[in-house]
């Protein structure tokens, strides 16, 4: 496993920064259920923490939601660096303001 995989800009992304989804790959989305697929594809837009980087650096990142019925779910996702751009503070309460980003930007 490797330390550090780098952000679009080329920024290094340690497990802990927080990044915002930009792309996910038409591909990984043809590989799931279309359930999995919807709340994979809502995963766009978000600043999520990077908790591993994988051999490959590969930054994984997961997020966690209650379905309708009650129980909890998570996916992760693994972004590779044309997939997220780090956030700070201030740039997340930018996005946040901005409102809901177009899905269909993220598809790669």
């Amino acid at each position: 496993m490797d330390d550090e995989t780098e952000d679009i800009n080329g920024n290094p992304v340690f497990v802990g920064t927080r990044v915002r989804v930009l792309r996910i790959k038409d591909s990984v989305l043809a590989q799931l259920s279309e359930a999995d697929a919807e709340a994979t594809r809502a995963m766009f837009g978000s600043v999520l923490e990077v908790n591993e980087i994988d051999e490959f650096g590969g930054a994984w990142v997961e997020d966690t939601w209650t379905a309708a019925d009650g129980a909890s779910v998570t996916h992760s996702l693994g972004l590779g660096p044309q997939q997220m751009e780090i956030v700070s503070g201030s740039d997340e309460e930018a996005g946040e303001e901005a409102g809901e980003p177009d899905e269909e930007s993220g598809r790669d």
